[in-house]
């Protein structure tokens, strides 16, 4: 049975400033629409985001399954912070140390690393051209775009520069014009990083379909990768965003992220608003 949103609450989280808009759907399902999750996206009208997700059903060897949206309305094939989030938010139900949640990228194991902090392993990234996906053959390590970024798939397509100073970057601009670049079918998140000390970061991004945030959890993944395939750090790293500091350690079963999450907050929509936007 699908549920209208009137009597249905949701929750507001964040992790590292990277907010979400999250709704658990496993006892009753939401019919979610790209105009229905672009209007709540909206800062100034609805509840705002850059990704809103929706908690399913998990499949039997999964605890739930995960499916994003952007601000725009577009889905999102990961979104890793937002997975730390909802697994916080699991673990701390059920008082389970860690749970496994299955996206659009498979199954995905999450756990509680103590301290208020949370991991999940995003799976190994995707380095061939077709995997990330890339609308040509190339090498992924350098792309011939100005700049010579490296190209990465973590579920979701990723474009990172390494650049002297990350502070520096006209990121509204640049990501924008990115974002779109004819070497990149399905668009992508764009990543500006300097290396600023042994094995540590500073990033800044621009997320497809929504613009400048102030983390990503899979753009912190991707930029990790690159940095090590390109011979700039090791495997584990620490980057510094604009929104805080995560930890991400590329390891042999796959690329884990560790960082704080927020459940700032848990409301409902009135039945006048959503009969304005649906």
């Amino acid at each position: 049975m699908m549920t209208a949103l009137d009597d249905f609450p949701f929750m507001k989280m964040h992790g590292l400033g990277n907010d979400f808009v999250v709704l658990d759907g496993r006892a009753r399902s939401v019919r979610m629409t790209a105009a229905l999750a672009q209007a709540i996206g909206d800062r100034h009208r609805g509840v705002g985001f850059d990704q809103l997700a929706l908690i399913e059903p998990g499949d039997g060897e999964a605890d739930a399954r995960l499916v994003f949206y952007n601000a725009d309305g577009t889905t999102a094939g990961a979104c890793g912070n937002a997975t730390r989030c909802i697994a916080r938010y699991l673990m701390d139900g059920s008082g389970a140390a860690e749970v496994v949640l299955t996206t659009e990228r498979g199954r995905l194991l999450a756990r509680d690393s103590g301290g208020g902090l949370t991991s999940v392993n995003m799976g190994q990234p995707q380095v061939r051209w077709d995997e990330v996906p890339l609308a040509r053959e190339m090498d992924t390590l350098e792309l011939p775009i100005e700049g010579a970024p490296t190209a990465t798939g973590m579920g979701n397509p990723h474009c990172t520069f390494f650049v002297e100073d990350a502070e520096s970057v006209e990121l509204e601009a640049r990501g924008a014009e990115i974002e779109r670049h004819p070497l990149y079918p399905q668009r992508t998140n764009v990543q500006f990083a300097s290396v600023i000390g042994e094995n540590h970061l500073r990033m800044r991004v621009w997320e497809r379909g929504v613009g400048v945030t102030l983390a990503s959890g899979s753009s912190s993944c991707a930029t990790a990768v690159a940095a090590a395939r390109r011979g700039l750090t090791g495997r584990r790293v620490s980057i510094d965003l604009d929104g805080g500091r995560i930890e991400i350690d590329w390891r042999d079963d796959g690329v884990w992220m560790t960082g704080p999450t927020a459940h700032v907050f848990s409301g409902n929509f009135t039945a006048d608003w959503l009969e304005q936007v649906t």
